[in-house]
């Protein structure tokens, strides 16, 4: 994922559970599964990625709220393009995509998931996960993020090199959001339900 295109809904997240049942996996579990779906992680130890998930939801949670000074603009093509929403630093722009809004405002009536997600803390939590990804592609929080995840990839003496763990961003993005708007569950389910009603059979494009 390159930074000119940091997605909110991560196109290598796939619902790994059936509509009905993906409210009972908790938000760690989703952020395992969001790695696990990541290139570059074929094969890694479960428990790895359990752990690299814990990591990065938790110094997402403890991230300060950042303003956020990117230009908003709304489109309406998201539903194609499987977007929510997506940050771009040249120029620093955040795209919302209003009809895929709109169709997680009608899956978040349709699941009962309203006490977790009240009316406006989609766009909301859209609008704060893209500032958490301007937020550490551009500051120190970068370099923090790796040190909190603890991914050596080169040792030399007592010093030690941190390596850069592919979809951990994302997984510290969401945590921010769901933390800054009070939401009571992460807004990785409500990707894995996009994700789920997007690509389901028989679906007309």
């Amino acid at each position: 994922m390159t930074a000119d295109e940091l997605t909110y809904g991560a196109r290598e997240l796939i619902a790994a559970a059936a509509l009905d049942d993906i409210g009972d996996v908790d938000d760690i579990e989703w952020a395992v599964r969001l790695l696990a779906a990541t290139p570059t992680h074929e094969g890694r130890d479960p428990r790895l990625l359990r752990e690299w998930a814990r990591r990065a939801d938790e110094f997402g949670s403890r991230l300060a709220p950042v303003p956020s000074t990117a230009l908003v603009v709304e489109r309406d093509d998201g539903l194609e393009r499987m977007l929510l929403a997506r940050y771009t630093s040249r120029p620093p722009r955040v795209e919302l995509y209003t009809d895929t809004l709109a169709l997680a405002e009608e899956l978040v009536d349709a699941r009962g998931w309203r006490a977790w997600y009240p009316p406006g803390s989609v766009r909301a939590a859209a609008l704060a996960h893209e500032a958490a990804h301007a937020h550490l592609h551009h500051g120190p929080a970068k370099a923090a993020l790796k040190q909190a995840l603890g991914h050596t990839v080169l040792r030399l003496g007592r010093h030690r090199v941190a390596g850069h763990v592919a979809g951990a961003e994302e997984v510290a993005a969401h945590a921010y959001a769901r933390t800054v708007c009070g939401l009571r569950r992460s807004p990785l389910l409500l990707t894995a339900a996009l994700r789920t009603a997007l690509t389901r059979p028989g679906r007309e494009n």
